[in-house]
């Protein structure tokens, strides 16, 4: 698929179900970092498998919009031939591994940065793709159905980390809390509204993500009392990925993964 043949922008709820993909890809493409780098050797398997799972929801989105398209759009061409300013993900999901505790050269990661990212997205996931299971769009719907299963794990496997390191030695706390203190403003952008959102409410694609505050506060809440960590104050900046708007790190993940396809386009395997 060559660049030519990514099409212009699209309806408000296929951009919805763009914004879903694109968060998928984006951390499934971030949390492959660790893959060889892992802490453990079972946190660098469980990091991949995860990624693969957000990847293949991904890919399924994108084989949605491709066929509602019907344009000629591939679930690849729309992963790695549209640019980053037209990719619709949260900010949170783009950040690289390093909080305020990450040592200095550019390759140190900081594994609570992503136990912490992890935990408070596939909270939203869990809620997100159980409402979407109602949705009108019945390929969504199932899609849905199918990622829950997933996100199920990836909550349960977050959220043990959380605990075991929050509650765990004063460095691993400490860790804990700064990347907390870090990453929680970004989740203001889930409950902020957008044209996309409120279109795909409109016409039964979509769901209210502020209607699902509540149970995901209680999520985090119920976490961060037994990891032992105190749940910071949200306010500040409020990003805006899902429109467009990402940070500088975005545009070095998205060159990074498209680069192959784009030095190859049409290249078939």
């Amino acid at each position: 698929m060559s660049p030519a043949a990514v099409p212009a922008p699209v309806s408000a709820s296929q951009d919805y179900l763009l914004h879903l993909a694109d968060n998928a890809l984006v951390l499934g493409q971030r949390n492959a970092e660790w893959c060889g780098h892992g802490p453990v050797l079972e946190e660098d398997i469980a990091q991949a498998n995860i990624s693969l799972d957000l990847i293949g929801q991904a890919r399924l989105l994108y084989q949605h919009v491709a066929a509602l398209r019907g344009d000629g759009s591939t679930e690849d061409s729309l992963a790695y031939f549209r640019d980053p300013r037209e990719f619709r993900n949260f900010t949170l999901l783009e950040l690289p591994h390093r909080g305020p505790l990450a040592g200095p050269a550019a390759a140190d990661r900081d594994y609570a940065v992503t136990i912490v990212r992890n935990f408070l997205y596939s909270a939203l996931m869990l809620l997100w793709w159980d409402a979407l299971q109602s949705s009108k769009d019945e390929q969504l719907a199932a899609i849905a159905a199918r990622s829950l299963k997933e996100t199920r794990y990836h909550l349960r496997h977050s959220r043990d980390w959380l605990v075991r390191l929050g509650d765990g030695t004063d460095e691993s706390h400490a860790r804990m809390q700064s990347a907390l203190d870090h990453l929680l403003p970004y989740t203001r952008e889930f409950w902020s509204g957008s044209a996309m959102e409120a279109q795909a409410l409109a016409d039964g694609t979509g769901v209210a993500l502020d209607a699902l505050q509540d149970a995901w506060n209680e999520l985090v809440n119920d976490a961060l009392l037994e990891a032992t960590l105190s749940r910071p104050d949200a306010a500040g900046h409020l990003s805006r990925g899902k429109d467009g708007l990402h940070s500088e790190h975005l545009g070095f993940l998205v060159g990074e993964m498209q680069s192959l396809a784009r030095q190859h386009p049409g290249a078939t395997w």
